[in-house]
């Protein structure tokens, strides 16, 4: 059958008509047109057993910034490619959250993102850690009880999407929702029904963890003190324990008492990782200690006997120092290159009953963004599907797949000049083993000008994709994303 294609809406940025923003062009120029899009073009063939949704966030400025831009301060939109029958369709829609719809209204910014003070925002009010920011909702993407929640990186609201549809279903609250908002990269428990999640801010006690039932009923949130304001950006979890962090990067204190929130790695203080029964109060957590380091992303955790084994990205260089002459543009770019940073997968195992830690690296290779079946997310893992990164730049060139018992690894380059995006595993319908279906990932080809999604067979990922599903056209490169199975 030919493409159904239908333009939903069109969007006027306000963006400088000669911009040459390094994150707002190329790869990361961003989408002003949402789509719907019914049997997608498809080269290959796709198979019949990968039945769901595949949803990406993404950061996609809508307006320019207030002084200097950042990624991460993009307005939040979702691309989704549904998959059943041998067949796809695409959507994509920007996350109309409270702030879009002001500055859409105000036809211009009003509030200051990451690389400037928030006294600089036009409106006084916003959300987030550092307060003052506007809530883009552009950093992660969850399903839980058929919803697809997005979420932001310094705090806010979740956000509700239909997951298939895409329809706009506003912010998400339950009684006894956080004053603090919660964070990006909330978990679900494919095999509870559960959604933890965690916030943090520059006041005492500086952290929370929460529960939210299958139910949707907030089911347990306690504070979690920690020694001063931190800036944790993802957690884990095992089936009877809650994984928190307090890593040495975070910002400078005495800077931070004049406003200041300049962020500085503290090599002289260990990284502590906090290990929380899942309806645990703050008071009942152990903290471990460990190297120093700040870990982005964690790929997951599971109990073996005695020990929580902890599998993440440890940064060797966490702050990768500058040239003299570089701008202030290129000095914070750095902590965006996995490269200078030094990003490898790493292994801390945690004793329970001795309080010591084991810890070390799983693979020399630079890599990050790591995913793996979900289904095993807070149980033993084998496989890992991670991103390899385009050296100077926040953009993924290959994926690589990995046995971590083994240390086996395969690996797919694309194309010079095509990016993907961070790749999850879609277990086949009716799979038991744990490599047993499909990595996807949306791609971003700058050479080509042109955007598809991918489908691989995970045994074989090093022979390229199975299928290439056509988008309407190039979009945006982008961060985190999720697999729904049906």
């Amino acid at each position: 059958m030919s493409p159904i294609t239908r333009v939903v809406a069109r969007y006027e940025p306000t963006l400088p008509a000669d911009d040459d923003h390094r994150y707002r062009t190329g790869a990361w120029q961003p989408t002003f047109t949402e789509w719907s899009v019914t049997d997608c073009e498809v080269v290959g063939e796709l198979p019949d057993d990968l039945d769901g949704v595949y949803l990406r966030n993404t950061e996609n400025p809508l307006h320019p910034s207030i002084g200097r831009y950042h990624p991460f301060d993009g307005d939040g939109m979702v691309h989704a490619v549904e998959f059943g029958n041998g067949t796809a369709n695409y959507r994509n829609r920007f996350v109309r959250t409270a702030g879009f719809e002001a500055e859409l209204a105000a036809g211009g910014p009003l509030w200051a993102g990451l690389a400037e003070p928030p006294s600089r925002s036009i409106r006084a009010d916003g959300w987030g850690a550092r307060t003052r920011m506007k809530d883009a909702s552009s950093t992660d993407v969850v399903v839980h009880r058929g919803i697809a929640l997005t979420s932001f990186y310094q705090c806010g609201d979740l956000y509700g999407l239909d997951p298939v549809t895409l329809e706009q279903l506003g912010p998400q609250r339950w009684d006894g929702f956080p004053a603090e908002g919660v964070s990006a990269h909330p978990k679900v428990d494919e095999h509870t029904g559960e959604l933890l999640f965690f916030n943090y801010s520059t006041t005492a006690p500086y952290l929370h963890y929460g529960v939210l039932d299958p139910d949707g009923t907030l089911g347990h949130y306690t504070p979690v003190e920690l020694p001063g304001p931190r800036l944790p950006h993802d957690m884990a979890f095992t089936e009877h324990y809650a994984v928190l962090n307090d890593c040495p990067m975070f910002w400078d204190p005495d800077l931070l008492a004049r406003g200041v929130h300049a962020v500085r790695f503290h090599p002289d203080l260990p990284t502590r990782i906090g290990i929380l029964p899942r309806r645990g109060g703050g008071d009942e957590i152990r903290w471990f200690e460990a190297a120093p380091t700040y870990v982005l992303h964690w790929i997951n955790a599971y109990e073996d006997g005695d020990e929580i084994v902890l599998d993440g990205y440890f940064q060797t260089n966490p702050a990768p120092s500058s040239p003299p002459d570089a701008s202030i543009e290129d000095r914070m770019f750095r902590f965006l290159d996995a490269a200078e940073l030094g990003t490898r997968p790493y292994r801390w195992r945690l004793d329970l009953r001795t309080g010591t830690v084991t810890e070390g690296f799983l693979d020399d290779r630079t890599v990050e963004f790591g995913m793996i079946n979900p289904r095993h997310l807070g149980r033993r893992h084998r496989h890992v599907y991670a991103m390899t990164n385009e050296p100077g730049w926040f953009l993924f060139n290959g994926i690589v797949a990995t046995d971590v018992e083994t240390g086996a690894t395969q690996e797919y380059r694309f194309a010079p000049g095509e990016f993907a995006s961070e790749s999850p595993m879609a277990p086949r319908s009716g799979s038991t083993a744990e490599d047993d279906g499909y990595v996807v990932t949306f791609t971003t080809d700058v050479a080509n000008d042109r955007s598809e999604c991918l489908v691989f067979d995970v045994r074989s990922i090093a022979d390229g994709p199975l299928a290439r599903v056509r988008l309407p056209e190039r979009i945006s490169s982008g961060t985190h994303t999720y697999w729904m199975a049906r």
